[in-house]
């Protein structure tokens, strides 16, 4: 038995998220379908982030133990072949350990959320930014974003779904910058709680109008109440763009 760790890129918006659910297709089920069409075997595919309905992935990490024995690049190849009609290519595949774990052995993970700030519309990114035609001054949502870097209790962020154990988690990196007609916010963490990196932005796209301040994101932080937080943003706009492993991973 071989355990694999594949990365790999996909289009989240055909995909109700990426675990397998009964009310429509997911990048697991793509994969766990792809696997047992190129080996005959029937496997559970883990990832390093379960993300949402939308939310498109630019470096998702997964793993898979594999009875067959084959090499790397097969791995790669044949899943591409069985993944043809979706949106979803395997960029690389590696034999790891028996010990490692996409989602547990991760120490670190990065978002990219992508915003763009123009009066026309996007036409060919539609589906992959968040469109808001009025002027957000990206200066003060940078300076907004660092009122929420550190570890705190992050309730005001956190879907009323989350089922994750607490809210308190330790943001590493939330920067905003401006790029021509695109606003981008990056977050580093080791973990996020669900929604909590749509939630920044819904909350920082209020500082960029000129409805909240820096100090506004701050009291809503330290109110630990979703309530007290800014809006969703939509999920079209996120890329998971990184996972991290020490060393051997």
């Amino acid at each position: 038995m071989q355990r694999w760790k594949i990365v790999l890129e996909y289009d989240g918006g055909p995909f109700v998220g990426w675990q397998r659910q009964s009310n429509g297709p997911s990048v697991q089920a793509a994969l766990e379908d792809a696997i047992e069409g190129f080996a005959q075997e029937s496997v559970a595919v883990h990832g390093a982030g379960r993300t949402d309905a939308g939310v498109h992935a630019l470096a998702q990490v997964a793993h898979f133990d594999l009875e067959k024995e084959t090499d790397a690049d097969t791995v790669r190849d044949a899943l591409n072949f069985h993944l043809k009609t979706h949106p979803i290519a395997v960029l690389g595949a590696d034999p790891v350990g028996p010990d490692f774990h996409a989602r547990f052995s991760a120490t670190g993970r990065s978002y990219l959320y992508r915003i763009m700030n123009r009066r026309a519309p996007p036409a060919l990114d539609l589906g992959r930014v968040w469109p808001v035609m009025r002027p957000l001054d990206h200066e003060a949502m940078h300076a907004g974003a660092q009122k929420l870097v550190g570890r705190h209790d992050f309730s005001s962020f956190r879907a009323k779904e989350c089922q994750a154990d607490s809210p308190v988690k330790t943001l590493d990196r939330l920067d905003v910058t401006r790029r021509d007609q695109e606003i981008h916010v990056i977050a580093e963490a080791r973990s996020f709680l669900h929604h909590q990196v749509r939630n920044f932005v819904g909350t920082l796209v209020w500082v960029g109008e000129g409805k909240w301040t820096p100090g506004d994101v701050e009291k809503a932080l330290k109110a630990c109440d979703r309530s007290a937080g800014g809006p969703t943003a939509p999920a079209g706009g996120l890329f998971l763009t990184a996972v991290r492993y020490g060393p051997g991973g």
